[in-house]
């Protein structure tokens, strides 16, 4: 349809048109969390003249992994230099800093140490502290156990590395506001359309959902904990194949809150392949802990009795998953006993605030991580981007995903303009 014609928008994304024709979009955004919003909202700020649809299953924005997140703004000192997520993470901080201002979105930069607790961990804080100066991240200093105890007086270490960019924000609200951007610049969002088949004919990809069909030239998915399902749709690999897992947070007593400043995260242990419990102050001024890392029994597994049976049974059998849980059963079974047991959750978290006690903590949220894994067993770790015909598929993007929102946005539309040839139909009839 011709930029300024009018019409009537029809379940399933068509449009009641005086010339009768349905609506074929020019890009559809498959996911309404925030690198679906943020990449819908990048394609309508470079070319305001394509018609762009955002595609939800649920009926309202940021229901995964946006609305379920730890809200911090990383600083990019965990990746392997040259990864994109090195590189995305640290250009999204400076973005996401630039945003929230333009948009008075509060944030506080509350900085964050990484703890050494052991000699053990002395040789890995200095990996990171090299692989953080790699990575362009400004501000970093090595701190001796008296300086710890000087910006973090009940937390307890013989080392640590200070990231003073390290923040927090509520990613739900800055979400929001990239759907806001979108809309005003004239994006349409489909909610309550969840995609059950991706056809392509005649030029055209086809979205197939319970509430009908929405048409487009061109598709990108960003589907979160469903990103490999919609892959294959288009026939794209098995692998990455997405494995949740389930972090349950406590919160610690308002009259306790005293305890955390700021951000308090362990040193990554190699030997296990998530980072471990840490400590997170919230803009509503409340200190989650946390969290642990256990197999979700459903994609979308907020708690340990919500049980989906064929994907938990999709999970089980995934070769890379068994290997996986081989490896790293004993610390498994030692997530699972935590899950149960606060006692032994809250001595995990001892190890760095050691005053901290189960009865000054209350249980808190969940969240699942959309957890790409290989065949091989491995945990991929950077964000994976596949596309084909008319199409380009987000496979993986956890955390810092949401730190790196409008990097990543501007990225996918660098590739959307190259493969989709955007540039030339930019500009107006």
């Amino acid at each position: 349809m011709p930029p300024g014609e009018t019409g009537k928008v029809l379940a399933g994304g068509t449009r009641a048109c005086e010339n009768n024709l349905t609506m074929i979009y020019d890009i559809a955004v498959v996911g309404g969390g925030i690198v679906g919003l943020a990449s819908a909202r990048e394609l309508k700020v470079r070319h305001p003249y394509l018609s762009v649809a955002g595609v939800e299953k649920e009926n309202a924005f940021n229901k995964h992994q946006t609305g379920h997140n730890s809200g911090v703004i990383h600083s990019g000192i965990y990746y392997k230099p040259g990864s994109f997520k090195a590189k995305l993470c640290v250009e999204g901080r400076k973005l996401v800093w630039q945003y929230c201002g333009e948009k008075n979105i509060p944030y506080h930069q509350v900085g964050k140490l990484i703890v050494a607790t052991e000699e053990s961990e002395l040789g890995r804080l200095q990996d990171l502290w090299e692989r953080g100066l790699a990575n362009g991240v400004e501000g970093l200093e090595m701190l001796d156990a008296a300086e710890i105890t000087e910006r973090e007086p009940h937390c307890r270490g013989i080392r640590a590395i200070f990231s003073p960019v390290t923040g927090i924000v509520d990613w739900g609200r800055v979400s929001s506001s990239y759907a806001d951007d979108a809309k005003a610049l004239g994006a349409e969002f489909f909610l309550d359309h969840e995609v059950n088949e991706i056809t392509r004919r005649a030029g055209v990809t086809v979205l197939h959902t319970k509430n009908g069909e929405i048409e487009a030239k061109n598709v990108i998915t960003c589907g979160g904990l469903y990103s490999d399902k919609l892959a294959k749709m288009t026939g794209g690999g098995r692998d990455p194949k997405i494995v949740p897992f389930r972090g349950d947070y406590l919160i610690l007593k308002p009259e306790r809150a005293h305890l955390v400043k700021g951000n308090i995260y362990p040193v990554p242990d190699p030997e296990f392949p998530f980072l471990g419990v840490h400590f997170t102050p919230r803009m509503d001024g409340s200190i989650w802990l946390g969290p642990n890392a256990v197999l979700a029994f459903a994609r979308e597994g907020y708690s340990f009795l919500t049980i989906n049976p064929p994907e938990l049974w999709d999970a089980l059998t995934y070769p890379g998953f068994v290997k996986m849980a081989t490896k790293y059963w004993k610390m498994g079974a030692g997530e699972m006993y935590r899950d149960v047991v606060r006692g032994a959750y809250v001595r995990a978290l001892q190890r760095y605030i050691p005053e901290l006690q189960p009865e000054d903590c209350l249980t808190g949220p969940s969240g699942v991580r959309a957890q790409a894994m290989a065949s091989d067993g491995s945990l991929v770790d950077d964000f994976v981007f596949e596309g084909a015909e008319g199409i380009v598929h987000v496979r993986n993007a956890p955390s810092p995903a949401a730190t790196s929102s409008l990097a990543i946005g501007k990225h996918i539309a660098d590739d959307a303009e190259q493969r989709f040839g955007l540039a030339a139909s930019a500009v107006p009839a």
